[in-house]
């Protein structure tokens, strides 16, 4: 099993703190979330709570994960950083292209791009970004940045975007490009794993609500015939506390790699990866 945590500090040398004892206690990855904007009221329904919100204020600070990830990278150097989730139909796919490939490259192939295709619509329409067609160019965005990271003369034709006649340099490091994670619980979102990514992230409330979305997956990587099941990641949001067992019957569904959730505060986070490391990661 590998052990990831959450990044959620803004200031810089508190960054840094955390990553670096993340590292020090053995977690494999740290993932750090994302919204570009958070509207101070919304109809858009939040799917991970029972009451439909998400649980952030609209002034939460949050960082732009890729030039935070950039720093934490500057400060460690064997953890994994991870998005968790980015949103990519909210930007340009070139621009993403090249800030993913320059944090590949500078993180020494360190990064994992962990994707969604957003559910909040208030916060495209709030940067100009179309919401009903999201999921068509979060695929066709997913087809022209693989091109753009791998080949020499890239070019993609899509319904929604394309590229013709240009270079692109630096390449990432990692090859042929770094892992893409799709994040998402509906069957629609496990199709689009399935199909187009290296792994599945998932929030799940319950072992029978996890079970049921595993065995939906794996009936979709039989249908699209993949040559290599798609790496699990799941973050778990159970009413008890995890405990080794629990973690022995995550492995045995077939989970890869397990995400705690972590604490805002600086020495609230250490605290909590000190306990798990002492309590839950018995692989460590």
């Amino acid at each position: 099993m590998k052990y990831a945590t959450f990044l959620y500090q803004i200031a810089g040398d508190e960054l840094a703190r955390v990553a670096c004892a993340a590292e020090d206690f053995g977690f494999e990855s740290l993932w750090i979330p994302e919204h570009l904007v958070l509207p101070t009221s919304y109809c858009s329904r939040y799917p991970y709570s029972p009451s439909g919100k998400l649980p952030w204020r609209a002034d939460q600070p949050i960082h732009d994960p890729l030039i935070a990830l950039a720093y934490v990278a500057r400060a460690t150097t064997t953890i994994r950083l991870a998005t968790g989730i980015f949103v990519l139909p909210l930007r340009n796919p070139v621009a993403t292209a090249r800030a993913v490939a320059s944090l590949d490259l500078l993180s020494n192939g360190r990064f994992i791009f962990g994707i969604g295709i957003g559910w909040l619509e208030e916060e495209f329409a709030a940067v100009g970004m179309d919401f009903h067609n999201r999921a068509r160019r979060t695929a066709e965005y997913l087809e022209l940045m693989k091109a753009l990271w791998t080949s020499d003369d890239p070019a993609y034709q899509g319904t929604t975007v394309s590229i013709a006649g240009v270079k692109f340099m630096p390449k990432p490091l990692h090859k042929p490009h770094p892992p893409i994670v799709l994040g998402g619980t509906t069957d629609a979102s496990l199709r689009r794993a399935a199909r187009l990514a290296d792994g599945w992230y998932g929030i799940a409330a319950s072992f029978e609500e996890l079970e049921q979305m595993l065995g939906r997956l794996r009936s979709y990587e039989q249908r699209f015939d993949r040559r290599q099941p798609l790496e699990i990641t799941v973050n778990p949001r159970f009413n008890e506390p995890l405990s080794r067992a629990a973690v022995k019957r995550l492995a045995a569904l077939g989970v890869d790699r397990l995400i705690f959730s972590a604490r805002r505060e600086t020495e609230a986070a250490l605290n909590e990866m000190r306990r798990l490391r002492r309590e839950i990661m018995i692989d460590a």
